[in-house]
């Protein structure tokens, strides 16, 4: 925890002893990613969820609480999450298993949504089932169903050919009427309204009403509360010419009438300008069996783990939500530490570790875009994840037709890449061990850090010699040839979002290879853990992987294994 001032001066007269009892009882004024979540004593520290679970929405059907987050061109789309408290998380499914269905281009031969896909999205709960609303900016507005949120989910319905827009919420009146909530993205980003059918499979567009005209809008949610209509969303207030003069800042609007007029007030801002840790952007309401009301948000910028949830007490004042902790102005912003809303669960981190016995993937797994379904398996080796080699596609990165081609295999182009998030930007250990039995010529398969940039460990076969090979997006640094079927790669994140990487012949002895690699976040989102396998110069060839594991600062009696 970073030390107060005055805390500061006061060690030098009572000594460590008193120091360290003082800042204990302090509540921190910043994130501390390396003790973040359930504290074990019924607090609390934000965020609740360190990595990249952005646009979250959450809702509670009896005792339990699930919470979704987007996934751009990740597959499976749309992660669900439960918990039991509203603290402690573990991935429990996806909405969409299959991103074709939203549209070609997120498939591994086209792979041409990096920075699109699937969007923010909202999850409710009504006539006994639940309901996910999202879109994607380029193939429309999209609705799934499902009885239990661990799945079976309905195949995506396209509700509304409409391209551009954002950030979605339906809402059933107690009349039965069906709303959806909406934005429309370009120079006005205005929040509008429109008439649904009461089973959520169309819109009419005719009733289209735009509701609050501000500049920029994003992350509807809408609620009907004592006969008010509330309407959240996140704006923005420009203070300057770029993005990093700009002040993210959450309003709830509410009227007696869904059409309006709506009052306004900002419900939410960061505690201080620029501070991404500090930014609250969307997210959504939910009360507990108790009744007590809370509000979970995101950052509005990330860092290298993409951006941050945090769990905020709300208090009704007036009949208007008051979020987190009031500045001097009685808006909201994030407190970093607090009571527990339900006591009695234990502390846990979402699943990460795997040795691949089921038969299924775990849901903290993910691939960049849709696989290639008859390229990888986990059923012909029982116990591993076998990764068959294919070419990575040689076309640009950007639906821009004058973008130029990226280069035969860089990894941003291969299909059938593996990707989980990483937890915490405060370090962290995490080891794949390859059987490299049936590597072919042209093939090269390894592990490490994804995103717009990368940084992997890998081994490459030329010619019947396998080298292990370091990666980044514009080097390549080939390293000693290995003569055995087995291989422990591992990258060692720190604290100062740098990764160092090496490689283990037999499991316990590791040596450091390739240089230090700086941890970058783009296209919003944080960069990811990732096992991959293609090849350059034919179909041929594939690995196996049966153990990973990552571990990693977090909730008490952590760090340790986190499965």
């Amino acid at each position: 925890m970073k030390n107060i001032p005055f805390l500061a001066g006061l060690s030098a007269v009572l000594g460590a002893a008193v120091l360290m009892n003082l800042q204990a009882a302090s509540p921190p004024d910043k994130p501390d990613f390396r003790h973040w979540g359930d504290q074990g004593d019924g607090t609390f520290r934000n965020p609740i969820l360190p990595g990249d679970f952005s646009d979250p929405d959450v809702i509670r059907v009896g005792g339990d609480y699930y919470l979704i987050t987007s996934t751009f061109q990740f597959s499976p789309g749309m992660a669900v999450l439960h918990s039991k408290d509203l603290v402690n998380w573990r991935y429990l499914s996806h909405c969409f298993s299959d991103l074709t269905q939203l549209g070609p281009e997120l498939n591994w031969d086209r792979m041409n949504r990096y920075n699109r896909g699937v969007y923010a999205g909202s999850l409710r709960y009504h006539d006994g089932k639940f309901w996910m609303f999202t879109t994607t900016l380029d193939e429309g507005v999209f609705m799934t169903t499902a009885t239990r949120p661990e799945g079976p989910w309905a195949p995506p319905l396209k509700i509304w050919d409409r391209k551009g827009v954002d950030d979605n919420c339906p809402f059933w009146d107690d009349d039965g009427q069906a709303y959806m909530l909406f934005s429309t993205p370009g120079n006005k980003w205005y929040t509008r309204i429109v008439k649904m059918s009461p089973d959520g499979t169309s819109v009419d567009p005719s009733t289209e009403r735009v509701i609050d005209a501000h500049q920029t809008s994003e992350g509807n949610k809408i609620y009907k509360l004592n006969g008010y209509y509330y309407i959240f969303h996140n704006q923005c207030e420009f203070a300057g010419p770029n993005d990093q003069n700009t002040e993210r800042i959450g309003v709830f609007m509410r009227s007696r009438n869904i059409w309006g007029p709506y009052e306004k007030r900002v419900a939410l801002r960061g505690r201080r300008q620029p501070d991404l840790d500090g930014e609250p952007n969307q997210g959504g309401l939910v009360q507990t069996e108790a009744g007590d009301w809370w509000f979970i948000t995101h950052q509005g910028r990330g860092s290298i783990h993409g951006r941050a949830c945090s769990l905020l007490p709300v208090k009704w004042v007036d009949g208007w939500p008051v979020l987190g902790e009031p500045d001097a102005l009685a808006i909201g912003t994030i407190p970093w530490s607090g009571k527990k809303p339900v006591d009695g669960f234990p502390a846990h981190a979402p699943q990460a570790s795997d040795d691949f016995s089921s038969a299924t993937l775990g849901p903290q797994w993910e691939w960049n875009y849709q696989p290639r379904a008859d390229m990888w398996s986990l059923t012909e080796r029982p116990g591993s994840l076998r990764l068959r080699a294919f070419k990575p596609l040689h076309r640009p990165l950007s639906p821009d037709p004058g973008a130029k081609p990226v280069p035969p295999g860089v990894l941003l182009n291969a299909g059938n890449t593996l990707t989980q998030r990483l937890m915490t930007p405060a370090g962290g250990t995490a080891t794949a061990r390859l059987d490299l039995t049936n590597l072919a010529d042209g093939q090269t398969a390894g592990f490490g850090l994804f995103s717009k940039e990368y940084g992997v460990l890998g081994v490459h076969q030329t010619q019947g010699v396998r080298r292990l090979v370091y990666l980044t997006n514009d080097t390549a640094q080939q390293g000693p040839v290995l003569t055995q079927n087995s291989i422990w790669l591992r990258a060692i994140i720190d604290d100062k979002a740098t990764s160092t990487f090496a490689y283990s012949l037999d499991g316990e002895h590791f040596t450091p290879f390739g240089e230090p690699y700086a941890l970058k976040w783009a296209w919003y989102r944080g960069i990811r853990l990732a096992l991959f396998s293609y090849n350059e110069t034919a179909e041929a060839g594939f690995v196996d992987i049966d153990s990973f594991e990552y571990t990693f600062p977090g909730p008490p009696p952590f760090p340790g294994r986190h499965r």
